[in-house]
């Protein structure tokens, strides 16, 4: 099979969990008989310095001929003055908008060999196995009119930010995660602040009328608020939560601490023609260079890809567990380790998760030989 996968590993700690990500699927491709073409482009601050410009015409020519791209992080300290379009995170939201990416899916699970690294007790958090369903290309970040305006009296600035939504755009996100919660424990909570705001009393009447064509889906309904202190409490209690595009971008910040580590999660952006897939964790600029970022989030959005663009099964389920033998042989990013604990650098546990796969797909071979 051809795995035409676009890289785009951007900026701060972006290409060095990028770099292993790739190196993981490296080894998938060669293992099981697969033939990888990959490209690499800039985006975000990279492609600013090089191009004037966070997303190139080139890198959108190139992600669009691709089947899959995988992202590393955008974002510097360096353009935090610019305009809002010569931002690195412009280039982001345009790419998303390219790609018709607007099923963003970010996993949150607990590992018990990491129980350690959760701020929860473990009686709390065992079991947690959330799926985030974020509508990725309306409301906030998107929504017109949006500026910041004078209006020529001294500390006069005032700024507007429009959220939006129309019906198709929640029917269809609505879909998405009602087919994905078929798929696990048939429970969807949406979350909304519909006692407050007008789209989300919008939302929550649409995916009510959504539900009515997945009959065997249990749906409840929660203000984000609340939400938010439920995922803490009770976290187990979760399984498919669809939610708005800010909603969401919080929320599953917050799965990531639940869990242990921003570092652990990964998400899959899809809808469009081309998937893109990125670990949730930012550009981290302040640890760059340093050879300490978790690259897992990063590994298990190739576990993604695999999921959902190639359908991978087999390939996606043997990485899966070269991370969990890497993690039960006792291997920590310092992200994950208890203080005094030894620690591998980003490059020691990307590598320790390539040669499980080579070593697993190499064993496949010859008991199918």
């Amino acid at each position: 099979m051809q795995l035409r996968v676009t890289s785009l590993p951007g900026d701060g700690i972006g290409p060095e969990v990028t770099s292993q990500a790739i190196c993981v699927l490296e080894e998938v491709a060669s293992g099981f008989g697969h033939d990888l073409e990959l490209d690499e482009k800039e985006i975000g601050g990279a492609a600013l310095t090089k191009y004037g410009n966070p997303l190139p015409d080139s890198t959108i020519k190139t992600c669009l001929a691709s089947q899959a791209v995988l992202l590393g992080a955008v974002g510097s300290p360096a353009f935090d003055h610019n305009p809002r379009e010569l931002r690195p995170e412009a280039g982001l939201l345009r790419l998303r908008q390219e790609l018709g990416a607007f099923a963003n899916l970010r996993p949150a699970i607990f590992y018990p060999v990491l129980a350690a690294s959760s701020p929860l007790r473990e009686e709390i958090v065992k079991g947690t196995d959330i799926l985030i369903v974020r509508e990725l290309l309306g409301g906030l970040y998107f929504g017109q009119p949006r500026s910041i305006v004078a209006d020529g009296e001294p500390g006069g600035h005032y700024a507007v930010n429009t959220m939006r939504y129309s019906e198709p755009e929640i029917e269809r996100i609505a879909r998405v995660a009602f087919q994905l919660a078929r798929t696990r424990r048939q429970r969807l909570l949406s979350v909304d602040k519909a006692n407050v705001l007008e789209c989300s009393r919008l939302w929550r009447e649409v995916v009510t009328r959504v539900a009515s064509e997945f009959s065997d889906v249990q749906l409840s309904h929660m203000y984000v608020d609340s939400a938010a202190m439920s995922l803490v409490l009770k976290p187990t209690e979760f399984d498919v939560i669809l939610t708005e595009n800010m909603f969401g971008d919080i929320l599953s910040d917050e799965a990531g601490g639940i869990v242990g580590s921003l570092g652990l999660l990964a998400s899959a952006s899809i809808g469009g023609p081309v998937g893109l897939y990125e670990p949730v964790h930012g550009s981290a600029p302040n640890i760059a260079g340093k050879g300490i970022a978790n690259p897992l989030g990063a590994i298990l959005s190739v576990v993604l890809m695999l999921r959902h663009t190639f359908n991978l099964k087999k390939e996606a389920e043997c990485v899966e567990a070269g991370i969990m033998s890497t993690l039960m042989g006792g291997l920590r990013t310092r992200d994950l380790a208890r203080p005094g604990e030894r620690t591998v650098s980003t490059e020691e546990m990307g590598a320790q998760i390539a040669e499980f796969v080579r070593l697993a797909a190499n064993t496949t071979n010859r008991a199918a030989s």
